[in-house]
């Protein structure tokens, strides 16, 4: 921490801006910066004289069809803005079969899958297990009492977790944390890593980006005896 703060600190002083020493910022637990002197306005330039600053585009303006784009024939990526249903998502007919949204954000108490062993990620978990936040509705439709082990799973795979009731979710979704360390046991992971549960595709063929976060599942009472997950300890 030290090292990065001091880093950035002499990048600062280099524009005329004075930070305090680690120990001062490290006690205050914030540093302020001033701000800007002049406002950043996007495409400025562009704005004021687009023939001068055009845009990297084939155009050099701002275009809302891409003939590029379109001309790479795929589906799933037209040249134009448009709404594509999901594969998966409460309005498809996967939903009938596993009728709940499973959605995956950020922990707050590890950085991604880092830190999970520590102790503040432990202190989150319900039995051993990554919690995943359920509407009391659908909790009490599946006879799920808050702090219960239930199994998630859908026809990729299952997972373990344990019970968070939140009334603040909409009914049909459900929230698991990612970065839980895994522990597979055939394809059950009794630690409660959602990417069992998630299609390892791309988002589209044009852009591979990531898609773990979104997926149907079916939740349920697990009955079976407690073993405890063995995701933090060393290979033998």
């Amino acid at each position: 921490c030290r090292h990065v703060y001091e880093g950035m600190r002499a990048g600062c002083a280099d524009k005329g801006v004075t930070l305090p020493p680690f120990e001062a910022f490290w006690a205050r637990g914030h540093a302020e910066l001033p701000p800007p002197e002049s406002q950043y306005v996007l495409f400025d330039a562009f704005r004021r004289d687009p023939a001068a600053h055009p845009l990297r585009t084939p155009s050099g303006r701002i275009e809302l069809h891409s003939q590029v784009v379109a001309g790479f024939g795929y589906a799933d990526c037209p040249g134009h803005p448009v709404w594509l249903a999901p594969s998966e998502w409460l309005g498809a007919t996967a939903a009938e079969k596993w009728p709940l949204h499973l959605l995956t954000n950020q922990p707050r108490h590890r950085l991604h899958s880092q830190l999970d062993p520590a102790a503040l990620s432990r202190a989150g978990k319900i039995q051993g297990c990554e919690p995943i936040a359920m509407h009391p509705d659908d909790a009490a439709a599946r006879q799920i009492r808050d702090g219960d082990r239930v199994r998630v799973f859908n026809a990729r795979g299952a997972c373990l977790a344990g019970v968070k009731l939140d009334t603040g979710l909409m009914p049909g979704v459900v929230v698991m944390a990612t970065g839980a360390w895994s522990d597979p046991d055939g394809d059950l992971d009794r630690h409660g890593n959602p990417n069992t549960l998630t299609a390892d595709i791309g988002t589209s063929r044009l852009a591979q980006g990531p898609s773990a976060q979104t997926a149907l599942v079916q939740v349920e009472r697990y009955l079976e005896p407690a073993v405890a997950h063995r995701a933090w300890e060393s290979p033998a």
